[in-house]
Order: structure tokens, then C-alpha cells, then sequence
């Protein structure tokens, strides 16, 4: 296969967009990708872009036409793809999938949410009921906000399958606090947390499911945002003006999909995710061992520590430990959410 080459990137800061609209979210997405490397729209070949939330809070669909609405954009290979959370990085690799297909040899990829209204405020219980499209209707009863609800069975199974307490799964979100306040990107970089916050329920922070051990401060934020990858093959570098030398190279990706129903599956194990890793690894010609920075997926605390397994830095059950001893900090072992994660950055 061709290499392929990360040319540029461009994100906004996360938080409230305002009255940004969901076109000039895009539009703002690849234009201020483009002026990263100083190039026009119609230097890119292909483009996908990924979203979640279009149709049921944005009201808006066919993404892949507001893409092409950009000059230069217009007429070329573009789609849309959802896939939850990893919409984003699922149109990272379907721009990859483009140009190893050799439909282009530019391509760029745009991920977006918009989730609070034009004077940056939040529907809790809208945006509760839409994040539960994302679930099996099945396991939907009974369930007031069925995202974090589930989540909060998985973070009681991994607490009573491994011997571990709340207070070692607070340390993630901790040291993200900490991490975001060096990020100016970070929806809660002026904010920092302590452990006995992170614990004490009272304020803000309360527990989010009667009887179960998910608190606030174990969640995600509610974000505005938009990241914009532009990829190429080397022969598009070329095109594109930009020397190999000042690109990071894609070594290795995979991609794997488990059952959307919690129930009958290892959770605490995720089979499909533990298989892209390998799969990435192996395209890489790489371990665990090779790896001092990660980005793992911490929707909720508990699968921060999950997600340090997954990527084989810890053992089954041992992930929460891995960030209780310091080995995720940046000065660690392996910087994890060094950006401050879906937990602080957003």
C-alpha cells in the first residue's frame, strides 16, 4: 500500500460555537485546514467528513454537499459517515480507503459536533434522549439518559470484576484537568480538579444514575467543535508543496466493529477494539512497548482506564492503576489524553 502522510491539521477550541451553523462549521473546518499549509480547497482530490449529531440535534444531512459547497470542492469523490463516537476517525480512514484506491492523491478529513444553541446553551434532556439513538433499542427501558446510564453498569462491572473503587477511576479524569489547562483548545482549561473534588458529591459533581457509581466528573462535556485532517500520498505532498520531512507518516491503522448490545459480550473487553489495535500494530511493525503518547477514547473514566488496555499498556483490569501510579502523565511512562481527553477537552 502507499504511505500515507498527515499534511495538516487545524482544529477550533471546544466549547460553544455560538451561532456558528452547521455549513459555516464545515466551510471554517477545511478553509482553516488549508491556510495551515497555505493551499486553496481545490488542491484536495477527495474528502470525507463524519458527524454524529447532524439529523437529530442539527436538523441537517447530506454533509458530504455542504463539503462540496466549498470552491474547489465541488464535483469531487466526497462522502459522509456516522459511526458514534468514532465518526471522526472514520472519515480519517475512509479519505485513507480514497486515496488507496487511488481515486486522488489529496484528500481531507473533517469531523464536527454541535451540541449547545446559537447563545451556547445545552437541552440536557434532548441531547440525553438523541445520545441514546447511539444504544440497542432493546436496552433502552426504564433508562432516563441511556448513554451515561450504560456506562455506569460498565463502570460498577469493572469495579466489582476488578477489585478496583471509585477513587482509583477518579485519578483519570484528574490528571486530565491537569493536562487541559496546558491546552488552549481544551473546553475546560481554566478549571482544575483535585481528587477530593472529584469524589465528594456535592455541587455540579452528583451522581448521574441512582444506585450506581458514575459522577459528573467521570463524564465527557458537552462540546462544540471541529478538527480537519488534510492526508496525502507522497506524490500528493508534492502536489500540495510539503516536504515529507515536516508530515507524520500514518504507520498503521485498524478498524473493528462490536455488537452495539452491551448485553452477551465482554464489555470489559471489547473484542473489536482489541483487534484493531492489533491489527494497527501489526501494519506498523510495532507493540505496546514502542508507544509514550496515546489518545484513548474516555467518554466516561472507566473506559480511559479500558482504553489503556486496549492499547496494551496495561493488563485486563489494571488500566485504572496504570493512571493511579502516574504512568499516563505526561511525564510518564505514556502521556495519555496529553490534550485532556473527551473528559476535559471535550
Amino acid at each position: 500500500m502507499k504511505p500515507i502522510y498527515i499534511a495538516a491539521f487545524h482544529q477550533s477550541r471546544f466549547g460553544k460555537l455560538m451561532d456558528m451553523t452547521v455549513p459555516a462549521i464545515i466551510d471554517n473546518a477545511i478553509q482553516g485546514t488549508c491556510r495551515e499549509i497555505g493551499v486553496p480547497a481545490s488542491a484536495l482530490d477527495v474528502g470525507s467528513v463524519g458527524a454524529a449529531c447532524n439529523f437529530s440535534l442539527n436538523e441537517q444531512g447530506l454533509l458530504a454537499g455542504l463539503m462540496a459547497s466549498t470552491p474547489g470542492l465541488e464535483g469531487k469523490p466526497i462522502e459522509a459517515v456516522e459511526n458514534a463516537c468514532a465518526s471522526g476517525g472514520q472519515a480519517v480512514l475512509s479519505v485513507i480507503q480514497k486515496l488507496q484506491l487511488g481515486l486522488g492523491e489529496t484528500g481531507i478529513a473533517v469531523g464536527y459536533e454541535k451540541m449547545r444553541d446559537a447563545e451556547g446553551k445545552m437541552d440536557g434532556k434532548l441531547i440525553g434522549k438523541v445520545l441514546g439513538y447511539f444504544s440497542h433499542p432493546g436496552e433502552r427501558a426504564g433508562k432516563v439518559f441511556v448513554f451515561p446510564h450504560l456506562f455506569a453498569e460498565v463502570m460498577q462491572a469493572y469495579m466489582d470484576e476488578h477489585d478496583v473503587t471509585e477513587k482509583d477511576l477518579a485519578a483519570i479524569p484528574v490528571q486530565e484537568y491537569a493536562n487541559a489547562k496546558f491546552n488552549p483548545c481544551a473546553q475546560m482549561n481554566k478549571v482544575q480538579i483535585t481528587l477530593d473534588q472529584a469524589l465528594q458529591i456535592e455541587g455540579l459533581n452528583r451522581y448521574v444514575v441512582d444506585g450506581l457509581p458514575l459522577k459528573t466528573y467521570d463524564c465527557s462535556q458537552i462540546t462544540d467543535g471541529y478538527a480537519g485532517l488534510i492526508l496525502a500520498t507522497a506524490e500528493g505532498l508534492e502536489k500540495l508543496g510539503v516536504r515529507r520531512a515536516e508530515c507524520v507518516e500514518i504507520a498503521g491503522w485498524g478498524q473493528a466493529t462490536d455488537p452495539i448490545r452491551k448485553q452477551g459480550r465482554d464489555v470489559l473487553r471489547p473484542a473489536g477494539a482489541y483487534r484493531a489495535m492489533r491489527t494497527a500494530y501489526l501494519m506498523a511493525g510495532a507493540n505496546p512497548k514502542d508507544v509514550n503518547v496515546a489518545e484513548v477514547h474516555d467518554c466516561f473514566s472507566v473506559m480511559g482506564a479500558i482504553g489503556t488496555e486496549v492499547i496494551g499498556k496495561a493488563e485486563a483490569g489494571r488500566g485504572a492503576q496504570y493512571w493511579v501510579d502516574g504512568k499516563a502523565r505526561p511525564d510518564g511512562e505514556c502521556g495519555i489524553n496529553t490534550s485532556g481527553g473527551l473528559i476535559a477537552k471535550g
